[in-house]
This record gives C-alpha cells, structure tokens and sequence, in this order.
C-alpha cells in the first residue's frame, strides 16, 4: 500500500511566514515613525520661520523695537508679547505644540532669539539676524542689554 500525504503547510512553515511577517510590520512601523518624527519638527521649524516675519512687523509697527527685555516666550511689552495683533507668542506656541517640548526665548530693544529642541535632537533657533538653522543652543546675550541676542 502507498502513502498518501495531503497537501499542506506544516507548522514549521506557519511560524516562519509569522515570523517574516513580523519583523516586516517592525520595519514599517519604525519608519512610520520616524516620519511622523520628521512632520513635527517641519511644522515647528515653519511656525519659526513664520515668527521671523512677524517679528519684523512687530520691530517696524513699534518704533524699531523689539520691545523690554524679557527671557519668557510669553511675555508683555515685547515681541512676545501674549496680547498684540501679529502674536508671535501664538506662533512660537504652536511650534511647542508640534514637538511637545519648550523653547527658550530672549529678547532686547535690538534683537531676539528662540532656540527649540526637536524630535530628532536638534535644536532649532532662529534670531533676528536671519538665522534659521540647527545650533547647539548656545545663546549670546541672554539677559544683556549691552550685547546682540542671537543663535551661535
């Protein structure tokens, strides 16, 4: 008599198939989330970039003053200034929000500066020289009227 065996996979088969199975949704999942990662510091790094248009109206709207000195990022009298029309203060809120972390801000009557940590480790800044860029978060100035605040 002959054996017959039916068609099939065997138990070894189903658990490797399982097995490659997970390790691929791993891959994927690490992926995504390392984009997702990547969305959220884009929309923080644009939410600054929006604050260096905003704070120019402020420094053209106020007498080409950044306003009284302050090292809060919501403040009164100054470009942070919680309470006036162009809000930076709303715009450097949103940018927290993005990346969940809190930014350091400095301002005086000449210059301002807001240096975020992101999701990827870095940390955003952006001053009112124009800079727009990932820095160590050394800032110069803060707290000193007699010298410019910027990102270094």
């Amino acid at each position: 008599m002959r054996k017959t065996y039916s068609r099939g996979f065997t138990l070894v088969e189903l658990l490797v198939v399982i097995a490659i199975i997970g390790i691929l949704s791993q891959i994927v999942l690490g992926s995504l989330t390392r984009a997702r990662s990547k969305g959220h510091d884009a929309a923080a790094k644009s939410n600054l970039d929006s604050v260096r248009a905003q704070a120019t109206l402020y420094f053209d709207n106020n007498g080409e003053s950044y306003g009284s000195s302050d090292t809060a990022c919501a403040s009164l009298n100054n470009v942070f200034d919680v309470t006036v029309a162009n809000n930076v203060a709303n715009q450097v809120s949103a940018a927290q929000a993005a990346v969940n972390a809190s930014a350091t801000c400095a301002n005086d009557t000449s210059s301002y500066v807001i240096a975020l940590p992101l999701l990827s480790g870095d940390v955003w800044c952006v001053d009112s020289t124009g800079f727009a860029s990932t820095t160590g978060l050394a800032l110069v100035g803060v707290g000193s009227v007699t010298s410019r605040i910027a990102c270094q």
